[in-house]
């Protein structure tokens, strides 16, 4: 199973790279995590925002391996613990299907994408950078799959 990132932006700053990297070079071959950056839609376009959004979710489109199962960071979406998180791996990883998780650019995501998510999963209630997210994502998952093998990284 392969665990995808898709991320709207570009040019993190080295924090977020270096984080970002820090748990994606943790997590063995059965579980990878590759990131794809999706080049965010200028501002100084005269757009519209949801033209812009639009434009993005076209990209985002294009970036998705077919049959992948869906995973739209939202605020608003489902809020779960590391634990639960851990039992969607689980069943993940005996699904056999690789994971896309997608994170939105400055304005956020086009309805079009958030409609078609298998899943809308909150990591906080609070809008975060989306440089952090990221972040945030990659140690959820390292934290998890670390949980399924009873590794001690994840305490109680």
């Amino acid at each position: 199973m392969k665990l995808l990132i898709l991320a709207v932006g570009h040019k993190m700053p080295e924090w977020v790279s270096s984080g970002f990297n820090e748990y994606s070079k943790r997590m063995p071959r059965e579980a990878k995590i590759e990131l794809v950056e999706i080049k965010p839609e200028p501002r100084t376009t005269g757009k519209t925002v949801t033209q812009i959004m639009e434009a993005e979710a076209q990209r985002i489109r294009a970036a998705l391996p077919r049959d992948v199962l869906r995973i739209v960071l939202d605020e608003r979406g489902t809020h779960l613990t590391t634990k639960q998180l851990t039992q969607h791996m689980q069943d993940w990883l005996r699904g056999g299907r690789d994971v896309a998780f997608i994170i939105g650019g400055a304005d956020g995501l086009h309805e079009s994408v958030r409609d078609s998510a298998n899943l809308l999963l909150a990591l906080s209630a609070m809008v975060l950078p989306h440089g952090m997210v990221r972040v945030l994502l990659a140690e959820q998952l390292y934290r998890a799959h670390s949980l399924l093998h009873n590794h001690p990284y994840h305490r109680e």
